[in-house]
């Protein structure tokens, strides 16, 4: 990389952060925004970005990530108002953070796969905090629930407590859906809760023993769902018709349609 292009960047970047001390002093919106304000907005441009990802454009892609840059700098901006800490220090914490996880990069010890760099990740956090942080106390509780079971097991995983062989998961699996018909037929409304929940974590399990990442399958499928269902309602109305108006086995030929359109 040229020295031109760092100083670009450098330029553009205390550029951004020249026009957000402008509009923290004279906008009556950015003047009065605080942690609490901004955090749902924060969570909102997230998916947004996520979405933009999803489809691979480059143009949203970029978009989001102004926006999802905007509020890392708002935050810090807060902060220094406060006599806390401002951007140089979050980036100096993240600068000495990434060479401190990476000795295999920066230091002398050897990583040649992933799982080795995943396994020493999870060993250095540890390390970070003295050694008396829990294994699983950096897994956010405001994670959504499918991405957290994920990475608990992932955490899991990096020290040892994993199944010897993927293929083991699927005895897990019919096991917990053996409880789930156990709870139905019971007719025991908090046990098909928990029993549910059990088997939902064992798919995620498997997903991630597979090399799967469960969110993303998940959301595939979900895609996959509306893109027919929208043909199936699309076509009722090109007969005239509403989908209440049809029977299971209608809406069930045109669902097959939509999955042959889309081999």
């Amino acid at each position: 990389m040229s020295n031109n292009s760092i100083e670009k960047k450098k330029e553009s970047f205390g550029q951004l952060l020249d026009v957000l001390d402008e509009l923290r002093l004279k906008c009556p919106w950015d003047s009065v925004q605080t942690n609490d304000s901004l955090r749902p907005n924060t969570i909102e441009e997230v998916y947004e970005l996520c979405d933009a990802l999803q489809a691979d454009d480059a143009t949203a892609i970029e978009k989001e990530l102004g926006d999802v840059l905007l509020h890392v700098v708002f935050y810090a901006k807060i902060a220094d108002e406060q006599g806390r800490f401002d951007i140089a220090d979050v980036t100096e914490a993240l600068r000495q953070k990434l060479i401190f996880r990476h000795p295999h990069i920066f230091g002398n010890e050897k990583a040649e796969s992933v799982d080795q760099v995943l396994n020493r990740w999870e060993e250095i956090k540890l390390r970070e905090k003295g050694g008396n942080r829990s294994v699983l106390a950096g897994v956010p509780e405001a994670l959504p629930s499918l991405i957290k079971a994920f990475r608990i097991q992932e955490k899991a995983a990096n020290i040892g407590f994993d199944w010897e062989e993927p293929a083991q998961v699927w005895a897990k699996v019919k096991e917990e859906i053996a409880e789930v018909e156990q709870e139905i037929a019971a007719g025991n409304a908090d046990g098909i809760e928990a029993e549910m929940g059990d088997l939902l974590f064992s798919i995620v399990n498997a997903a991630r023993l597979y090399k799967v990442h469960p969110d993303t399958a998940l959301e595939r499928t979900n895609r996959k769902f509306i893109k027919r269902f929208n043909y199936v309602e699309q076509q009722a109305k090109a007969q005239g018709r509403h989908l209440r108006e049809m029977t299971l086995d209608e809406m069930d030929a045109l669902w097959n349609e939509a999955k042959h359109l889309a081999k």
